[in-house]
């Protein structure tokens, strides 16, 4: 079982987040420098990193880093 953490926008990324994210993690923080917040859960053992409710950034089924906007994301899409 893998817990989900928060770090605040701007701090260090969470010990959990793979380093092959820390890049678009701070790609993101640039982008948007009014977020407060990451929130980190896992989904099928892959990490997801969303700021406030902007975006989300995480691996694909291939293992590469991408950035994905909340509206864009859903989470159940592994139900299709």
């Amino acid at each position: 079982m893998q817990l989900g953490s928060r770090w605040a926008a701007g701090a260090e990324p969470h010990r959990a987040v793979p380093p092959q994210l820390h890049r678009l993690i701070a790609e993101q923080e640039a982008a948007h420098p009014d977020a407060a917040s990451w929130t980190l859960t896992w989904l099928e053992g892959r990490p997801r990193c969303a700021l406030d409710d902007l975006v989300i950034v995480t691996l694909d089924g291939a293992g590469l880093a991408i950035v994905e906007s909340e509206s864009e994301s859903s989470e159940d899409d592994w139900l299709d």
